[in-house]
């Protein structure tokens, strides 16, 4: 049974509907989206309330059941991909002011990130391959695919320590864990990949190869875009896809900054616990981002799906 408290989660599609509706009025309006996100929404959580209670174990089990907040999820696929066509082919047969550009780009990077890569980390932890493939797909506009990898096998694994790209280190400005971030994760993944497949007893070059297939798809992707509408449109397409990872990152950054695992003498890590992830219950972050921000429990019960996460 869906409850009122529990459309909630709709909430999440405002940012691709502004998005559209950006493109649609083109000039400032393209920076509604921005605006709402890094300006409006953190003034509103200044004054509401956090939301610190947990799910009484009966509701948690109702949830679980109800494919709603499934669903919820599985339609960001297409929407994105709308929204994604809507503004390149806009952009692709209109002239834009460089302003606007600039606009078009943040907000549908913004989609990108928001829609995109944070609905794609929920699926990419879930059992059914149908969900994961569908988390994949979502990785695409962002020119992410070996987060997947990366993410559950190295992250997953290594969070709160040093060998963690993803973790921020204590007073390690957000710049330069960017830069260390997006290129060691990508690194590890070729790595994690290879491990993989030697534990298979499979070669480098065959095609289960997953990092070959993101490679392969995501430069189709491009070169699609490039012959479907324009080249500079790719150009665009790649800066969306700068916007959409960079978000992911600056979470990233917030999620697991300064902390670290106590390291055993044997020098293997103590369990991850929830003491290793920063939260944040305030109430829009938690609706928009589909529970991300309840990251602790996230880290502590890996497949547990957003609508039951505790504080």
């Amino acid at each position: 049974m869906i409850t009122m408290k529990d459309l909630k989660y709709l909430t999440a599609y405002i940012v691709p509907i502004l998005s559209v509706l950006g493109i649609y009025y083109r000039g400032y309006a393209l920076y509604i989206t921005p605006l709402m996100v890094f300006t409006i929404v953190p003034l509103i959580e200044l004054v509401m309330p956090s939301l610190t209670n947990n799910l009484d174990e009966a509701s948690k089990e109702s949830k679980l059941k109800n494919k709603f907040f499934d669903i919820l999820l599985w339609l960001n696929v297409p929407i994105i991909f709308s929204v994604l066509f809507y503004g390149l082919f806009t952009y692709s047969t209109g002239e834009f002011h460089t302003y606007e550009t600039v606009g078009l780009v943040f907000s549908l990077g913004i989609v990108a990130g928001s829609n995109g890569i944070n609905v794609a980390h929920e699926l990419g932890h879930r059992q059914d391959s149908i969900e994961r493939y569908l988390g994949k797909i979502l990785l695409l506009p962002s020119l992410y695919m070996h987060f997947y990898i990366e993410h559950n096998y190295g992250h997953h694994v290594n969070a709160a320590t040093p060998e963690d790209p993803a973790t921020a280190r204590f007073n390690e400005n957000l710049y330069a864990f960017w830069w260390r971030s997006v290129t060691q994760q990508y690194i590890n993944s070729w790595r994690i990949q290879n491990r993989l497949l030697k534990g298979e007893n499979q070669s480098f070059f065959t095609l289960k190869n997953d990092m070959f297939w993101y490679l392969i798809i995501q430069i189709s992707y491009l070169v699609l875009i490039g012959i479907s509408f324009s080249w500079m449109t790719t150009v665009v397409a790649l800066c969306i896809a700068i916007v959409g990872f960079s978000l992911l990152e600056i979470i990233n950054y917030l999620e697991h900054y300064g902390l670290r695992r106590a390291q055993k003498k044997s020098g293997r890590y103590e369990v991850v616990k929830e003491i290793h992830s920063w939260n944040s219950n305030h109430a829009l972050g938690r609706i928009l981002l589909y529970e991300l921000t309840r990251h602790s429990d996230h880290h502590y019960r890996t497949n547990k799906k957003y609508q039951v996460l505790d504080y």
